[in-house]
C-alpha cells in the first residue's frame, strides 16, 4: 500500500482530503503545518507527499526546501496544493522541484489521477535502462517524449576515426554527447612524462563524454580511437534541451550514464592495492567481454601499450605477466594475438 503524507493546515480539507485518499486504497498520514509535515516525512518515508502552501511555523516553500536538502526525502515526489492559482507562485514551486500543482478547489478525480499518474513516472526511474541509444530511446519514450527523442535523433553529425586518432583531448571543453555507432574507443589519463593509464574502454552502443558536459567543465580525460570508429555527435544544446524539459528523462538518464563512476573508482583502487597478475587479468577479462559478441575463436589482437597502460604498470612487466599466464596455460599467444585457454582461473586470480 503506498504512503502519502498530507500537509494542510485547514482542518475541513486535510480531513476530506485525506478520506478521499484512504478511499482510493492510500495509506496516509497527515500534519496540520509544515514543521510537523517535515518530521514525519523524515521518519516515516513516504511515498508521496502532497503539502499546502501558506500555513503557519513552515510554509509550503520552506517545506519544499528542507525536504530537499535531506538525502532521504529529497526524491519523494512532491505535489503543491494551494488557492493560490497566480502564474508566479506556479513557477516558483516548480523551479524548486515540485512535481505538480493543483489549486483548490479541486475535483476528486483530478487530485487522483495527479497523484496515479505522479507514481508512474516513480517506477519508470525504478526501471532498467541499458546505458545505449536503445535505453534511451526506451526511456523517452516511456515518459511520453517521443518528439524530444526524434529532435534528438535527427540530423546528427557522424564522424569517422582511424585507429588511434584523438577524439577529444584532456582541458578541451565539452560540445557534444558522443555515441558509438562502430568500433571502440578509451578515455584515458596523461602524466607529465606522457604515461597513458586507460580509464575505461567504450564499445558499440555506448555513450561517452557526458560527465564533463553534465559539469560543464573542461574534459578531464582524453579519448582516442582502439580501431576504426564510426561515432555520433549529439550537441550540446540538444541533449540540454531533452533533459531539461523531461524530468524523469533527466533523472534516469544521469542515474544510467552515471554507473561507470562507480567502476571507475573501483578501478583507481584496484590499481592503488592490487597485484600486477590481478590488474592485468582484469584487464585481459575486460578486453575480451568487450569482444563477446564477435567470439574471437583464434585469440584477440591486443596492444601490449593498451594493456600495460590499463593495467598501470609498464610495457615490459606487461610483457613478463603475460609471458607467465602463458606457462601457467592461462593464456596461448600466437602470431601477437591472445587466446583465453582458462577463463575460470583468470576470474579467481583476478578476484
Amino acid at each position: 500500500m503506498k504512503r502519502i503524507l498530507l500537509i494542510e493546515d485547514n482542518n475541513e480539507i486535510r480531513e476530506n482530503t485525506a478520506e478521499i485518499l484512504e478511499l482510493d486504497g492510500y495509506e496516509v498520514l497527515t500534519a496540520e503545518n509544515g514543521k510537523i509535515g517535515v518530521e514525519l516525512a523524515a521518519s516515516s518515508k513516504p511515498d508521496l507527499i502532497i503539502c499546502d502552501i501558506m500555513m503557519p511555523v513552515l510554509d509550503g516553500y520552506s517545506v519544499l526546501h528542507l525536504l530537499s536538502k535531506n538525502p532521504d526525502t529529497e526524491n519523494i515526489p512532491f505535489i503543491f496544493l494551494t488557492a493560490k492559482a497566480d502564474r508566479q507562485d506556479f513557477r516558483k514551486g516548480m523551479e524548486m522541484g515540485a512535481d505538480d500543482y493543483i489549486t483548490k478547489p479541486f475535483d476528486d478525480v483530478d487530485l487522483l489521477n495527479a497523484i496515479e499518474s505522479r507514481f508512474k513516472k516513480m517506477e519508470l526511474l525504478e526501471k532498467k535502462y541499458s546505458r545505449n541509444i536503445d535505453g534511451l530511446n526506451n526511456l523517452v519514450r516511456d515518459v511520453g517524449g517521443e518528439q524530444e527523442l526524434k529532435n534528438l535523433t535527427n540530423n546528427r553529425e557522424k564522424r569517422k576515426y582511424k585507429k588511434k586518432s584523438e577524439i577529444f583531448r584532456e582541458g578541451d571543453f565539452p560540445l557534444y554527447l558522443f555515441y558509438i555507432e562502430q568500433g571502440k574507443i578509451k578515455t584515458y589519463k596523461t602524466n607529465e612524462d606522457g604515461k597513458e593509464l586507460i580509464i575505461n574502454l567504450h564499445n558499440e552502443g555506448d555513450f561517452f563524454g557526458y560527465v564533463n558536459l553534465m559539469r560543464e567543465n573542461s574534459y578531464m580525460e582524453s579519448a582516442a580511437a582502439l580501431e576504426d570508429c564510426e561515432i555520433t555527435l549529439i550537441p550540446k544544446s540538444e541533449f540540454f534541451k531533452l533533459i531539461h524539459q523531461n524530468r524523469q528523462v533527466s533523472q534516469k538518464f544521469i542515474k544510467m550514464l552515471s554507473d561507470n563512476i562507480k567502476e571507475n573508482e573501483d578501478q583507481l583502487l584496484k590499481l592503488a592495492y592490487n597485484s600486477v597478475r590481478k590488474r592485468v587479468s582484469e584487464c585481459l577479462i575486460k578486453f575480451f567481454e568487450q569482444n563477446e559478441d564477435k567470439k574471437p575463436v583464434n585469440g584477440l589482437k591486443i596492444s601490449r601499450e593498451d594493456l600495460s597502460n590499463m593495467a598501470g604498470t609498464s610495457i615490459e612487466t606487461a610483457i613478463r605477466t603475460l609471458s607467465d599466464f602463458k606457462d601457467e596455460k592461462l593464456i596461448e599467444i600466437s602470431s601477437g594475438k591472445i587466446k583465453i585457454l582458462d577463463l575460470e582461473k583468470l576470474r579467481r586470480l583476478k578476484n
